[in-house]
């Protein structure tokens, strides 16, 4: 399968990346390393212990400032020092069960983190491609059984959600109001749920599964029937550098798209149970025990066609590949073997065409 990705291209690029210590983020940042870009990142500290990004070796690597997004002055100072040509925002508060604890936070990191991005983009004059990591919960859940296209209504449900659908919002007008007329490319990508071997967040079904099986315990499955485009975390991060490269090379290709698996991937809770379970080994095994809390969503699909259409991208690993690498990742981690070979390794077979 042709890579739209061009490891090439990426070499000596300045890029500027939000997040960059969280789990998409790690990855990200391993793919650029070996594409020989200049990357530097503004985040907050890891989110959890063990973190990904210290297994994968990048405090050495990358440049990187510890900072809150929420804080205009650092984040410009580091923005202005980077002189980023290319700038990719993943930085957010990103658990739906935490933005109804602390709604507040969520807005403000969610939102206003994206409004201060955005400012350091309008000052600058180095940039010439941007795009907005967002979220398949963007838009209004009618509960479909199709998938929702970039044309739907933007209005997510919770305050993670919500505050997603806003920062699209903001990006809208920021691109309209200051970024048509000076050829700065803009773009958002919605991405669906991602699994893959470094993620300890709590809240997420595969690090759950992770934690049980370490003790030998059932994995508990609060809601096996919903729905989700869950897809390996190395499909997103290569679609978003495909974007963000295309576009800083015909800004024509700008827009908002949809980042998601094949409709034959996108299973319920408890079918991915069942694949980790069976991949696992080990007797590994789940329980259905619905335990109460707010409102989710109970099926969500994305429809991608715009991507493929527009780029000629598709998937190349099914969900059966997406936890087979997860596994692998995860049982070289437990065994204490070497993270940023595997993670290299895998990112070498995604772009060798998904095939080991």
């Amino acid at each position: 399968m042709e890579n739209l990705v061009t490891s090439s291209f990426w070499k000596d690029k300045k890029v500027f990346i939000t997040g960059h210590t969280g789990f998409k983020g790690s990855w990200m940042c391993r793919v650029l390393i070996n594409f020989g870009a200049e990357v530097v990142g503004y985040s907050l500290p890891a989110p959890t212990e063990p973190n990904l990004h210290g297994l994968a070796e990048l405090e050495n690597k990358i440049s990187g400032t510890l900072a809150d997004i929420r804080n205009f002055e650092k984040l410009k100072t580091s923005f202005d020092e980077a002189k980023p040509e290319i700038v990719i925002h993943m930085a957010a508060q990103p658990i739906v069960r935490d933005s109804y604890n602390d709604p507040r936070y969520t807005y403000e990191t969610n939102v206003m983190g994206t409004v201060n991005l955005l400012e350091c983009l309008r000052l600058s004059n180095s940039v010439k491609s941007f795009l907005n990591v967002t979220t398949d919960k963007v838009y209004k859940n009618n509960e479909w059984v199709w998938g929702y296209r970039e044309t739907e209504p933007l209005d997510g449900y919770d305050p993670y959600s919500n505050s997603k659908s806003c920062s699209e919002l903001v990006t809208h007008s920021y691109r309209n109001s200051f970024f048509a007329d000076r050829n700065i490319a803009v773009s958002t990508a919605r991405a669906g749920n991602v699994i893959g071997g470094g993620d300890f967040a709590n809240d997420r079904i595969i690090p759950d599964c992770i934690r049980a099986v370490q003790k030998n315990e059932p994995v508990i499955v609060r809601n096996p029937h919903s729905t989700r485009p869950y897809q390996h975390v190395l499909e997103p991060v290569m679609a978003y550098l495909m974007i963000a490269e295309k576009q800083y090379n015909d800004p024509q290709c700008a827009g908002w798209y949809n980042v998601g698996p094949d409709d034959c991937d996108c299973v319920t809770t408890g079918r991915l149970a069942d694949i980790f379970c069976s991949v696992w080994g080990n007797d590994a095994r789940w329980e259905n025990k619905w335990t109460g809390g707010p409102h989710e969503a109970n099926f969500l699909k994305l429809d991608c066609s715009k991507l493929k259409s527009t780029f000629g991208w598709k998937p190349k690993w099914n969900i059966s590949d997406a936890v087979q690498k997860t596994c692998e990742w995860t049982k070289t981690w437990l065994n204490g073997g070497n993270i940023p070979i595997i993670m290299d390794k895998q990112i070498e077979e995604y772009m060798n065409g998904g095939k080991q």
